[in-house]
C-alpha cells in the first residue's frame, strides 16, 4: 500500500515538497495554519512566484493526489509528517526563532499513528532535532522523528526537489531509514548520493553548506576590493582560478553579495548556536563573511557618489532589480532593495524596476519609487544600478536605450553585464572588482 504523505507548513519549501511528493505518486496532503495560504494553494494558486510550481501544483490539485488543510487532525491518516516551517531569525538576536518548529511538533505529536514518523525538513541549530525527538515519542511513545534537510535553490526549488544532487537523513533507526528509502526510492534508482547521519551531522549539514557558500560569495567580493586596490580585473582572475577544480567556478561572481530567506540568516543562526556549545572561535570567521557581504553593498554606494556627487540630493537613479537573486519575487535581506533605500535616504530620487518582485519590495520598502516598465525606470536617469541579474536586463540593448536616460552611466552591480559592448554604445561603465577608467 503506498505512502500517505502530510506537509506542515505551506510556504516556499512545503509547498514546493507537497507538489513534487505528489508528482511521483503519493498522496499528499499540506496543511498550515495561515487559511488564506491554504484557500490560496487548493486553487493551484501560489502566494510566491518559483518557476513551473504553479503548472505543477495545478496538475498534482487535479490528480486528486494532493490536497490542502486548515485543520490538522485530518493529517491523522498520514503515516509520514514532514515539518516544513519557517525558522527566522529572532527579533533583536541572532538566533533561530523555533516556535513555529515546536508548535508544528506539539500539533502532530497528538495525531500521529503507531509506527508513524516525523521528518524535519526545516532548517534548525544543531541539537533541536534531538529535543523535538525527545518530546515527540514522551507525547506518541510508538511514533518516531528523522532530519531530512532541504538543498533548494530560490529559481530551481522544483528541479532540485524531483532531482537533488544528495539525500541526507538524520535517522535513529534502520525502520526510519526503510521509511525514508520508500519515499525517495525514485531518486535512489537515479542513483541519488545517500547519505545516512545521525540527527545532530543531519543538522549540520544545512549550515555548514550555507556557510561555505556565503564564504566563497565573500571571498571573491574581497578578492574584488584587492582588485580595485591594485588595478586588476576580478572577473578573469575568477575565470583563472575556477579552473581548478579544487575551487570551480560556480558562485565565484563578485558583486553587491548575498541576501534572500536563508544564507544570512542561517550564517548567523549558525554563529549563535555555535557560541553556545562552547565552540565561538571555530566559526568567528563568519563575522569576517557577514561584515564583507554587508560591506559590497557600501561600496556601489561609494560608486554612485563618484560618478554624480557626494550631495545626492535630487539625483535620478534608475535601479534594475529588487529580488535578491533572479527567478525569485523574494526580497528578504535583498542587496538591491538595501542599496535603494540607502540611496534614497541621502536624497536621491530612485525609481525601481523588478519582472516579480515589486508587490514584495513596495511591502518592505513602500517610500521608494517603482515601475513597471523598464523604459519607464530609465527615464531621464542620471545613473542606471543593475543590481539583480534577470535576463531580462542582461539583455538590454545598451545602444536602443541610451536615449531614454540624461546621462549613460551603469554600474554594473553583479558583474552580469557585456562591458565592452555598453562602452561601444556610449555608457561609462562601472563595476566593483574592475578598473573602473575608461
Amino acid at each position: 500500500m503506498a505512502l500517505k504523505l502530510s506537509v506542515i507548513g505551506t510556504g516556499y519549501l512545503g509547498a514546493t515538497h507537497a507538489a513534487c511528493m505528489a508528482s511521483l505518486g503519493f498522496e499528499v496532503i499540506g496543511y498550515d495554519t495561515d487559511a488564506s495560504k491554504i484557500d490560496l494553494l487548493s486553487k493551484a494558486k501560489v502566494p510566491f512566484y518559483e518557476p513551473d510550481l504553479e503548472e505543477l501544483l495545478a496538475e498534482q490539485i487535479k490528480s486528486g493526489r494532493l490536497t490542502f488543510t486548515k485543520n490538522i487532525n485530518d493529517l491523522a491518516t498520514a503515516d509520514i509528517h514532514f515539518i516544513c516551517v519557517g525558522t527566522p531569525q529572532v527579533k533583536g538576536g541572532n538566533a533561530a526563532d523555533l516556535s513555529y518548529v515546536n508548535s508544528a511538533l506539539e500539533g502532530i505529536a497528538k495525531i500521529v499513528k503507531p509506527g508513524g514518523l516525523v521528518v524535519g525538513k526545516s532548517t534548525v541549530p544543531v541539537g533541536t532535532a534531538s529535543k523535538l525527538r525527545d518530546r515527540l515519542i514522551a507525547l506518541n511513545p510508538k511514533a518516531d522523528l528523522a532530519w531530512n534537510p532541504e538543498f533548494l535553490r530560490e529559481g530551481f526549488a522544483v528541479e532540485d526537489t524531483l532531482k537533488p544532487n544528495r539525500l541526507v537523513v538524520g535517522v535513529m533507526s534502520d525502520e526510519a531509514e526503510r521509511i525514508l528509502k520508500e519515499v525517495y526510492a525514485a531518486n535512489l534508482k537515479e542513483n541519488t548520493p545517500w547519505v545516512r547521519a545521525d540527527l545532530p551531522t543531519a543538522e549540520l549539514v544545512k549550515v555548514a553548506a550555507n556557510s561555505f557558500l556565503a564564504t566563497k560569495i565573500s571571498f571573491i567580493n574581497a578578492m574584488a576590493e584587492v582588485c580595485e586596490a591594485s588595478g586588476g580585473d576580478i572577473t578573469v582572475l575568477a575565470k583563472a582560478i575556477g579552473y581548478d577544480p579544487r575551487i570551480g567556478s560556480r558562485f565565484l561572481q563578485a558583486g553587491i553579495g548575498f541576501g534572500g530567506g536563508c544564507l544570512p540568516k542561517d550564517i548567523r543562526a549558525f554563529m549563535a548556536r555555535a557560541e553556545e556549545l562552547g565552540a565561538k572561535q571555530a566559526v568567528e570567521f563568519l563575522k569576517e563573511i557577514d561584515a564583507i557581504n554587508l560591506r559590497a553593498r557600501q561600496r556601489i554606494i561609494e560608486l554612485v557618489r563618484k560618478d554624480l556627487s557626494n550631495d545626492l540630493s535630487g539625483k535620478k537613479i534608475a535601479v534594475l532589480g529588487a529580488a535578491f537573486k533572479p527567478d525569485s519575487d523574494d526580497v528578504r535581506d535583498s542587496p538591491a532593495l538595501d542599496i535603494s533605500a540607502q540611496i534614497q535616504a541621502a536624497g536621491a530620487l530612485v525609481t525601481v524596476h523588478d519582472p516579480k518582485a515589486i508587490a514584495n519590495a513596495q511591502k518592505r520598502f513602500p517610500g521608494l519609487n517603482y515601475a513597471q516598465e523598464i523604459n519607464e525606470t530609465l527615464k531621464d536617469a542620471e545613473l542606471v544600478l543593475h543590481l539583480t541579474e534577470w535576463k531580462i536586463y542582461r539583455e538590454l540593448n545598451p545602444v536602443q536605450i541610451k536615449s531614454l536616460v540624461k546621462t549613460p552611466i551603469i554600474i554594473d552591480g553583479r558583474n552580469a553585464l557585456d562591458r565592452e559592448a555598453w562602452r561601444a554604445a556610449g555608457w561609462k561603465f562601472r563595476a566593483l572588482g574592475r578598473t573602473n577608467h575608461e
